[in-house]
């Protein structure tokens, strides 16, 4: 393991909300209001900049539909996926911290 492929996928995933997100798009596609009253905290400000970021890495994808009034989801893309491992993973060590 090294040093800087840890970091990319810090940068990429490492906020607080991303990996909320993340993990809320790991189960289906979501409306931008639907992530804002299930991630509680979350300001409109931060969950669009996060939006917008992983839009722009790769790792979700955005579907306007033509629709009034218009109708926006996100969902995860092939890139976005491949991150299930990881968050697994972090469910597991998160059950086996809660046992100690």
């Amino acid at each position: 393991m090294t040093v800087s492929t840890v970091a990319t996928t810090v940068s990429l995933i490492g906020s607080k909300w991303k990996l909320l997100i993340i993990r809320n798009l790991l189960e289906r596609p979501w409306r931008f209001n639907e992530l804002k009253k299930n991630l509680e905290g979350i300001s409109q400000k931060v969950l669009t900049d996060s939006l917008r970021s992983m839009e722009n890495d790769g790792l979700i994808i955005r579907t306007v539909y033509p629709e009034v009034p218009p109708r926006v989801e996100y969902s995860l893309s092939e890139l976005g996926l491949t991150l299930k491992p990881i968050l697994d993973s972090m469910v597991e060590w998160g059950n086996a911290y809660k046992k100690i």
